[in-house]
This record gives C-alpha cells, structure tokens and sequence, in this order.
C-alpha cells in the first residue's frame, strides 16, 4: 500500500498539474461512478497523473450523501478543510471544483482555510447568494409553487431546521432580508452580511489566482439562477434580479469581488443546458483548461 501511494505521489509530481479538489452536490456522493466518478475518469485521461480527491463527508458513500442533506455546513467545511490539510499532496497547494452546492462550500473552504492554499476555484452552478424557490418550480409562474415557496418560509429560520437541513442554511427570502440576515447559519456569515468586518476571511479568498463562475441558462433547479453569477432579487423583491456588479456585496466589497475583478480574475462561464447538465465535450472546452492549466 505504502508503494503504490509512493508511485502516486511521484506521478503527480512529474505530471506538473496542479491537483484537484472536487466537492459534490445535494443527492450525490463523493464516488458515484455515474457522476462524479465519471467525471474524475474523464480528467484523468485528460491529465494523465493528475492527483484529484473528492471529498467524502462521513465514513462511507452513504452518510456522504445523507450529510450533504442533514449535517449542519459549518461542521461540513471544517471536516473539509482538515480532510485537505492532512492530505500531504496537497500541501503545495491544489485547484478546486464545486458543483452545485458543492460550489459554495468550497468558497468556504477558500476563506476560512487558507493552508493549504487553493489556487483556481470553479464554481460549476453553486448558489452564492442562495436561494428562493422549490427546485422545478419556478414561483413567478405557478401559484402553487409560490404556496411552496411561502409554505417553506414559515419554519426554515427556526434554530432546528438551520442545524439540521443543509439546504435551509443558504435558503434566501428576499422579503425578509433582516430575518434572513439574522438567523442564516451559513449563508448570510460567508457573505458577511451579519460578519461584515471579517477582514481575514475577505483576504484569504482574494489569494485566489481565479474563481470562475458558471451559471446553466436554463436551469429549473436553482431559483433564481442567476445566483451563479453572485446575482440575486432586490431586497423585498420576487421579480427584479439585481446582477453582481449592482449587488451590496460587490459595490460594498464584503468578499473583495469587486477587487478580484478589477484584477481580471472573476470569468462568467454560461453553459446552455439545465442544472448541471453539460457533456463531456462541454466540460473539456470549458473547464478543463482551467484543471490541466493551459487556460488563457
């Protein structure tokens, strides 16, 4: 065993790329061989000897999947970030891949863990600003989906669900922003809108060398999509999308975005297919220059 992982670590070596931590989405696992398995083949035989770790939250496949629904995201991103200091091939630093909600916690990662320090981080349909609807059910359009959405309000910022349902925690009611300020117990503290002056957390994710965002125009999961893009209702709003660059946490510059794209490194990737439906062709035109480093 020792061997093997000793030709595995000289393999990553003389490769040259960077390695790749991968964090999946909500109903997925950190193995399944017909997602992210698939993917993590796929990059392999694009970048031969590339190192990649997807990580596992709990002790097998299963409670990584049930975790991804019930363990509270702040334990979540501390287990990540302890699985990815103690990974010795890692220590030189790595690039990292979120999809979906995986998108957002992997920014956690980048602002709370700094060592060892993630260099690119692809955010493939993550919900940065959160979000305010039922997946497949677009309020604007449906009123039973609006009695959904109104019916999810009523006890989603209660202490319990916020401790025990994972998707709840990045939950964003635009009509009520101060309640959601006050009771989000992740959302609303990695976007420092109740920790404004979190000048550490700021700095460490500004160490990136790129963060790129990729938002599904078509997506019927994710309400509003635009939240891909740090975009997200105006404030009392169900209607009007206010993108990032008009947004309070860019023209205040919370997280230092409006810093990282002046310095050129935020890139909006928009993929023409619903959530986290892209082919292999797409991803490897895409995303992959991002992976084996021969992006522009």
């Amino acid at each position: 065993m020792l061997i093997a992982l000793f030709f595995i670590y000289i393999l990553a070596i003389v490769s040259g790329y960077v390695p790749l931590v991968i964090w999946h989405g909500m109903g997925d696992s950190c193995c399944n061989p017909l997602s992210i398995g698939r993917i993590i083949v796929d990059i392999k035989h694009m970048a031969p000897g590339i190192y990649v770790h997807s990580l596992q939250i709990g002790n097998d496949i299963v409670e990584d999947t049930e975790n991804g629904f019930f363990m509270e995201v702040n334990k979540q991103i501390e287990i990540a970030c302890n699985i990815i200091r103690n990974d010795t091939q890692l220590r030189n630093g790595y690039n990292a891949m979120g999809l979906s909600q995986g998108g957002q916690f992997l920014r956690a990662v980048a602002q709370r863990c700094p060592q060892p320090s993630m260099k690119i981080l692809l955010s493939v349909g993550g919900q940065h600003q959160g979000v305010f609807g039922f997946p497949r059910c677009n309020a604007d359009h449906s009123i039973f989906c609006e009695l959904i959405r109104d019916s999810i309000n009523l006890g989603v910022y209660s202490n319990f669900i916020q401790e025990h349902v994972v998707q709840a925690e990045y939950w964003h009611d635009s009509e009520n922003e101060p309640l959601y300020i006050q009771k989000s117990n992740f959302l609303a503290l990695i976007n420092h809108e109740r920790d404004v002056g979190n000048l550490q957390d700021k700095n460490n994710l500004q160490k990136l060398t790129l963060f790129i965002l990729v938002m599904f125009t078509k997506d019927t999961m994710v309400e509003p999509k635009e939240t891909e893009w740090f975009g997200f209702y105006a404030p009392g709003n169900t209607k009007k999308l206010i993108p990032l660059n008009e947004s309070a946490i860019y023209l205040e510059d919370r997280l230092g975005l409006k810093e990282m794209n002046d310095a050129k490194k935020l890139r909006f990737i928009a993929c023409p297919s619903d959530h986290l439906e892209f082919s292999n062709e797409w991803f490897m035109e895409n995303l992959m220059p991002y992976i084996n480093g021969t992006y522009q």
